[in-house]
């Protein structure tokens, strides 16, 4: 019952872990769409009679926080789709061999 118990435990930490995450990259898209929301509309508002909103700089921000806030959704949504349980797999079983090589080489 203890080993349950433990198990539970490893697994509560690891789920609480997740949604700490999780919450942590919904708050930054909150952020990412509020700030860049702001951004439109003072963009907006200091143009010039005739002058194109679609300027590089206008863009700057929103693509280079994009980004970012990509890189943090692959690392919290993403990581199973690059390092899932088959390339874990793997990794060990390759690691185990190498060591096991490197035991015999020594005897």
């Amino acid at each position: 019952m203890e080993q349950y118990n433990n198990n539970f435990d490893e697994r509560y930490e690891d789920a609480q872990k997740r949604v700490k995450k999780i919450k942590g990259f919904y708050t930054h898209l909150l952020a990412y769409v509020g700030v860049n929301i702001m951004i439109v509309f003072l963009n907006i508002s200091n143009l010039k009679p005739g002058e194109s909103y679609f300027q590089f700089e206008n863009f700057f921000t929103a693509f280079f926080w994009g980004l970012g806030l990509l890189a943090h959704g692959l690392s919290v949504f993403g990581h199973h789709l690059i390092f899932g349980k088959k390339w874990e797999e793997k990794k060990i079983k390759e690691f185990m061999e190498k060591e096991r090589q490197q035991h015999d080489k020594w005897e």
